[in-house]
């Protein structure tokens, strides 16, 4: 059994965006999954890991990380490395800020339990779920792609190392493509996400690589 255990869901944001994090540190780590289709995430085996009822949780280090971008940052400054949270202020503001706009901004409201509760609220629950996603995915994309005006975009989000922006952004467009947001707008987004397609540290870690549990 590995040291690193990592809770998670395939489909799961949050669970991707650590699992592109530790590829791209070379963390080798055992996955169990949590199949939150199944109620899976309220077992009592996994509320005692998570008391929100949430995935991904990430034992490491004697320790277990409940929150994603928490997880990033536990890896980044424990791990020596830079590139996923820089040292530099400024390019760390700039890293944090463009994390926390899918994070805090995109995510919450998309979230599985969230968009439960507006089905149940319509007719057409499936319309609604479809209606819902689209418009707050594509509104925080287009905020994102206009942070992304900027002179210190490179080969990815920030500069040319992948950073903990990056492990937030290939997740939402996947979250993206499934519901059909129109990413034709969006080029600065297209252009880093086909890069970063191209990298085994991300590949590996896409849902299609991890299937259902």
């Amino acid at each position: 059994m590995s040291d690193v255990i990592l809770y998670d869901y395939w489909r799961s944001s949050a669970s991707y965006r650590v699992r592109i994090a530790l590829n791209l540190l070379g963390i080798a780590y055992e996955a169990v999954p949590v199949d939150l289709i199944k109620k899976g995430h309220l077992a009592p085996e996994h509320m005692a890991r998570n008391p929100q009822g949430l995935v991904p949780a990430l034992a490491i280090d004697g320790r277990m990380l409940t929150q994603s971008l928490v997880a990033l940052e536990y890896l980044a400054e424990t791990r020596g490395n830079t590139d996923l949270v820089p040292d530099d202020m400024d390019a760390r503001i700039r890293v944090r800020t463009l994390a926390d706009a899918i994070a805090m901004d995109i995510h919450p409201i998309c979230n599985l339990h969230v968009v439960s509760h507006v089905m149940e609220m319509s007719d057409d629950g499936d319309q609604a779920r479809l209606d819902w996603m689209s418009t707050f995915i594509g509104r925080g994309l287009a905020g994102f792609e206009r942070l992304l005006d900027h002179p210190a975009t490179g080969a990815f989000c920030h500069g040319d190392r992948p950073s903990m922006a990056d492990c937030c952004l290939m997740p939402q467009v996947f979250n993206a493509r499934r519901w059909g947001v129109d990413l034709t707008g969006f080029p600065e987004i297209n252009r880093i996400v086909a890069h970063c397609e191209t990298l085994p540290a991300f590949a590996a870690a896409h849902p299609d690589e991890i299937g259902p549990p």
